[in-house]
């Protein structure tokens, strides 16, 4: 038993080291899908029907390839690309269904339609966790509950220092708060917009 704690014990036994290693692993499970989300907005943006939104979107993208993070203001400049065609929750695809849940650290192995609706509704939940959270405010969270809600969201806080994780947490909730229900595919694929390039992040 004790070979595999990772598999046979609850994270309420893990050690601090295995906490730490066996959340990297994790984080590198999610990691991996990433660049197929990241090329999957890519391959879209002709489809964008507005010229404005689709430099937005190339403008973003160029900067996460960059390796830069980008700002509150230019992913909340592409929520109506998330609304309906061709990123709302109801028009992805299904192997960017399957990218995304892997993301999130959700088993992609199940038919188009059961992803679809786990996809809303885990994002549903993030959101209104999110909406409560703004209300009780980021200073009642310790250390330990900031970090949680980070890697609970897509950064692997456990390589961030508690200031930095607050500050990036303070940027999350600023954009899930401004997205309205149509829009939550955007909160979804904020998962990786704002977690790949955060500064602090070792892996």
């Amino acid at each position: 038993m004790y070979l595999f704690p990772r598999q046979l014990l609850i994270h309420h036994f893990w050690t601090p080291k295995q906490q730490i290693d066996f959340l990297d692993i994790y984080h590198a499970l999610r990691k991996q899908s990433h660049p197929e989300i990241l090329c999957y907005l890519e391959k879209m943006i002709p489809l964008i029907s507005d010229v404005g939104l689709r430099w937005h979107m190339t403008e973003l993208c160029t900067k996460i390839q960059r390796g830069t993070h980008p700002a509150i203001h230019d992913i909340l400049a592409l929520r109506e690309c998330f609304t309906n065609h061709p990123l709302g929750m109801n028009q992805l695809h299904a192997f960017q269904m399957k990218a995304l849940s892997r993301a999130m650290l959700l088993t992609p192995y199940l038919p188009s339609l059961l992803l679809r609706l786990r996809l809303k509704s885990h994002t549903t939940v993030i959101h209104q966790l999110d909406k409560a959270l703004v209300k009780l405010g980021i200073a009642q969270l310790t250390a330990q509950e900031v970090k949680s809600a980070c890697y609970l969201r897509g950064l692997n806080s456990t390589h961030v220092a508690e200031e930095r994780c607050r500050t990036w947490l303070g940027e999350w909730l600023q954009i899930s708060c401004s997205l309205k229900e149509a829009e939550l595919s955007l909160l979804l694929h904020n998962v990786v917009l704002l977690s790949t390039n955060y500064i602090g992040t070792r892996r």
